[in-house]
Formats: structure tokens, sequence, C-alpha cells
């Protein structure tokens, strides 16, 4: 594509959005950002970006409404500055788990977010690891879903003895997910039943298929909330005879207590991804960390030359 490279951060993630900066080469852009007394936000690009390809860096974290707002506004400012061609990099995807409309008179929520994104002026979004791959269903503009798979589990096979482990499904959702995993890590799987009666996030582990008893288990997620999932099932795992316990997920939301729970948890070692900020607070010797900024850099560089990005997939 002609014209050049502009690199976007939103407020979000500005760590993340220097890292990949960083790896294209690239600075980032010059912009200004207002926060009102009204709580209106003004957003201004310092540079000129007219027939330029630009590429707006804004994950999904607290604070969520004001981010997504943000994101939209800044999106509506360069497609009115005469932005070529405007791509929304979301890491982590606003409200991808509303995919579905599974009680009565509720928003499917993550299809609002594609219908806003395309209303603001967005020609194609990249992002990672959705929660359902049917949300790029959602859109009518191209979207590139990039996975974080092959990164966990480089990270897991440089750090830690994989022998005598067992990848284990932290609910049957997970199970597809597992199986990428498995085949990467060459690893048997087990799933656990688990069963989730409110919104209380309190799910309830009933049945394991699969044998965990004297091997370590590996428990495997997209993504890491207030950590009930993951702490349910690793105490479930200890009740049927696992010996050390891990878990590993992309995206590391830890809201609430999450690093306390964890920490007072059977869970030994953490590892995710950098899609969300994990502030210094969140920090803590059982976190580690894995940056997907190089993931993200090649596939900008891919999508402005017009190569493949699903070469990055293997």
């Amino acid at each position: 594509m002609s014209g050049e490279i502009k690199l976007i951060a939103g407020t979000s993630h500005p760590a993340l959005a220097q890292e990949i900066g960083d790896r294209l080469g690239l600075p980032l852009t010059q912009t200004e950002l207002v926060r009102f007394g009204n709580e209106n936000i003004l957003f201004q690009c310092r540079e000129n970006v007219r027939e330029a390809d630009v590429f707006v860096i804004q994950t999904s974290c607290s604070p969520l409404s004001d981010l997504i707002v943000e994101l939209l506004i800044m999106i509506d400012a360069l497609k009115h500055a005469s932005a070529r061609r405007i791509t929304a990099v979301l890491p982590y995807f606003p409200y991808a788990r509303s995919d579905k409309k599974d009680r009565p008179r509720i928003s499917i929520t993550a299809r609002l977010m594609a219908d806003l994104l395309e209303t603001a002026g967005a020609n194609r979004v990249l992002t990672m690891n959705l929660h359902s791959p049917q949300v790029q269903g959602f859109f009518r503009i191209p979207v590139d879903q990039m996975n974080a798979t092959s990164l966990v589990c480089d990270h897991l096979r440089n750090t830690t003895r994989l022998d005598n482990t067992v990848l284990v499904a932290s609910d049957v959702g997970e199970a597809k997910d597992l199986a990428e995993y498995a085949n990467r890590l060459k690893l048997p799987m087990a799933i656990i039943d688990k069963r989730r009666h409110d919104d209380s996030e309190n799910p309830v582990a009933v049945g394991l298929i699969g044998e965990v008893g004297g091997k370590n288990a590996l428990i495997i997620d997209d993504e890491i909330a207030s950590g009930g999932t993951m702490i349910e099932a690793a105490r479930f795992l200890k009740t049927k005879g696992a010996q050390r316990i891990e878990a590993a997920a992309v995206h590391p939301v830890l809201s609430g207590r999450a690093i306390e729970r964890l920490r007072d948890s059977p869970i030994e070692r953490v590892v995710v991804t950098n899609s969300i900020p994990v502030p210094m607070e969140k920090r803590d010797d059982c976190v580690e960390v894995v940056s997907v900024a190089g993931l993200f850099a090649d596939a900008i560089g891919a999508i402005h030359s017009g190569d493949s990005v699903s070469k990055l997939f293997a």
C-alpha cells in the first residue's frame, strides 16, 4: 500500500504501543488527548496523516467504556483527516464474551462493537485470540485474528520441564483451544466438567475427563478475569491427585482480587501475554508475562505491504 505507516497509541497500553513501534523502527505519531471536567474527550493528531496507512493501538482494560469512546473518537478524527486506511489494533477485543443471545432481552454486544468501529471509520481490524471466532463474522470489513498460542507454548517449553505433564481445560468450552496447545506441546489432555449457575463468577467443578493422578497439570484458558475458574479447577485437580499445577492464558484481565486469589491458590505459576497491561501492583512472582509486540509488529508490516498475515500463524 502506498503512503507511510502511522502508529497511534491510545491511552490503554502505551508500553505495548511503544514496543510495537520499536520493533517496526517507527516512532509513535504525536497526538494530544484531553479529558475535560465534564468527561468529554478531545483528541487531536499533531501530525499530517493524509493518505497515510494508520494503525490505532488500543486494547480493552479499565476504564473500559472510556477507552472504547476514546478509540471511536480517534478513528473518527483520523477519517476526517483524510487517512487513506485506518486499522484498529485491538489486542484484547472489547465485549468478546458477549457474542450470542443466550438469555432474553440482552445485547449481543460484540456485534455492537463491530458496528461502532465500522461507523467510526475503521477500514479493518487487527486483534488476537478472540473468545469466540464467530465475532469475526460480525464485521463487514476485514478482520485479522492473531494467535498467541505459539508464543505461550515456546515460553512454556523453554522455562519448565513438561514431561509428566497433562494439559487441562478448565471447562468443556476450552477443549478446542486446548487441542492446539496439545498438538504444539505433544502432551495429553484432560477436561474439567464445570457448572456455573449464575453470574457470580463462582463455577463449580463436578467431573474430570482424563487422568491427572500423579502428574503435573497445566491449566489452559483464553483469559483470566477474577481467577475463579482457574482456582476452582486447580483445587479440583488437587483432589484428583495432581502434583505441581501451573496455568497459562493469553489475556490477563486480572480483575478485582485476582492476584491475591491466585497467590493463595494451588497454582504455582501463571503465564500470560501483555495483550492487556499488567501494572506493577498486579505483578507477582507467580505471574510471567510474554510480549506479543513482535507478533503485532509483523502483522502490521504484512498488512501494510500486502503480504500474507496467515503465515504468522505457524
